[in-house]
């Protein structure tokens, strides 16, 4: 397979933006941990863009993504409004390009640069805790109420979980999850279930990010979240899926680099204390705190069996998929909802 040459991409992607300004260096400074790239694209009179070139799923899925992100970036109220990066635009709507090269398909959008204030200490004191929880279900109430106006997204979790079960009827999922297959269909069928009496038609979808877990937020002196600076993933969603990243970012091991996958961190005392602050907030249902199990076991579906290949190294990522089976879905049956419902008074 020949090596892409993404700063080509990128400068036939500026040139039919505008080619009346020249690009002068591209540098790669994505983030190394998913499958979009991310470049700072300077110009010849210094000014400097990001852009960002992905070819993950399909470009119809991409735009869409990218038609909600701006949406959402041009919505948001104080004090969250310069919290997203915002897309160029042309002729009223997000611009985006497409390469199509034999096998390569792939897709730049271009955002305006957004500024950095500071990171988040490697560990969290419970003052830092506290403040945090408070600050996240204010910036989700925020996105709760601009849900209304967003464009519809067609990606679901039930549609990530039938594609996974469509995936395991081909000779390719057969022969790839070929000792587990119906160890996988009987995990999806139990989130599907669980989805339906937990949260279905009773809990609203909203914007989630599902990725804070590796800092990608920068924050006041006071933990006011500034912005949201690696122009990645976003999606609609229930806002419990941004509480499984939360519990590794507020996790007594601390450094959010050294990313695991086991249950462990929602049931901490420390997650506790954030919820109690979250809940004062803007509360939580019974139903939620119940769902939190299911979202853990969606992320073990899609993210390490479905997509894990595409996310880690080959072999990082059969070591995740085998410890699926060993450790984290046996580890579900541990998850103690009485404990959380207790703490929050629910």
């Amino acid at each position: 397979m020949r090596l892409v040459d993404y700063s080509s991409i990128i400068k036939k992607a500026w040139a039919e933006f505008d080619g009346s300004v020249q690009v002068q260096t591209i540098e790669d400074i994505s983030a190394k941990v998913s499958t979009n790239h991310v470049f700072r694209v300077t110009f010849e009179d210094g000014d400097h863009i990001i852009a960002k070139l992905s070819y993950f799923g399909t470009y119809e899925q991409f735009l869409e993504d990218h038609r909600i992100i701006h949406a959402l970036a041009n919505n948001l109220l104080y004090p969250f409004e310069n919290v997203l990066a915002k897309s160029l635009v042309r002729d009223g709507q997000v611009y985006t390009y497409r390469h199509k090269d034999g096998f390569l398909d792939a897709w730049v959008v271009f955002y305006n640069p957004i500024r950095i204030q500071l990171k988040l200490p490697r560990r969290l004191e419970e003052p830092h805790i506290r403040m945090l929880g408070r600050e996240v279900a204010r910036f989700h109430k925020a996105c709760s109420r601009v849900s209304t106006v967003l464009p519809k997204s067609s990606k679901t979790l039930r549609s990530d979980i039938w594609d996974l079960l469509d995936l395991l009827e081909t000779e390719t999922g057969q022969f790839e999850h070929r000792m587990h297959t119906d160890e996988l269909k009987r995990q999806c069928e139990l989130f599907l279930e669980n989805r339906q009496k937990l949260v279905a038609k009773s809990v609203e979808t909203m914007p989630v990010f599902v990725d804070w877990n590796i800092g990608n937020f920068s924050v006041t002196d006071n933990l006011e979240l500034y912005s949201r600076w690696d122009y990645d993933w976003f999606r609609i969603s229930y806002r419990v899926m941004d509480f499984y990243f939360f519990s590794r970012v507020v996790s007594n091991a601390g450094d959010r680099t050294v990313f695991s996958y086991v249950i462990g961190p929602l049931m901490e005392d420390r997650f506790m204390l954030f919820l109690q602050e979250y809940h004062r907030v803007f509360p939580l249902t019974e139903s939620e705190i119940r769902f939190l199990p299911e979202a853990y076991r969606f992320f073990i579906l899609n993210y390490v069996i479905k997509y894990g290949r595409y996310f880690f190294h080959r072999t990082y990522a059969i070591k995740l998929q085998r410890e699926a089976y060993d450790i984290y879905f046996p580890s579900i049956e541990t998850f103690d909802a009485e404990k959380i419902l207790k703490a929050l008074g629910i």
